[in-house]
């Protein structure tokens, strides 16, 4: 099985909880991606934010975008592996957290990302999720 660092999508896009939600949005569009890592004042992960959690919690609340701030909206202690690790763990721990995304940190520094798409693209090259996965993004 292969490692994670042969799967995961390098040199993740991360921001201080003090961020506002649309700053992380403007990095998603910049970089083309649905998820920022969140850091904390000490520059440690201490959460996660996906488009998704934009949308349900601020915009869906009629929060002002500009005010909230990631640490308000972010998934906290995300469930983290290291580089080192293997892609069986990251399935392993996809599946029972239920959770599309997972964050790979090394000595407390985030270093990738790996995503569903990314292990189906590794896993089953064949597989529709596969395709769509790798199909250029729309824009």
């Amino acid at each position: 099985m292969p490692s994670i660092r042969e799967v995961m999508t390098s040199d993740p896009t991360a921001l201080r909880a003090t961020a506002s939600v649309v700053e992380a949005a403007e990095a998603m569009r910049r970089s083309d991606i649905g998820d920022v890592i969140v850091l904390d004042e000490t520059d440690q992960v201490c959460g996660i934010v996906t488009d998704r959690d934009i949308v349900v919690r601020a915009v869906a609340e009629q929060k002002d975008p500009s005010d909230v701030r990631l640490g308000d909206i972010c998934s906290r202690d995300p469930v983290t592996l290291t580089s080192q690790d293997e892609v069986g763990d990251a399935v392993k721990l996809m599946t029972e957290n239920a959770i599309r995304r997972l964050p790979i940190v090394d000595d407390g520094v985030p270093v990738g990302i790996v995503s569903l798409g990314d292990l189906a693209v590794s896993l089953d090259p064949e597989s529709g999720l596969s395709d769509i996965s790798s199909a250029a993004p729309n824009e």
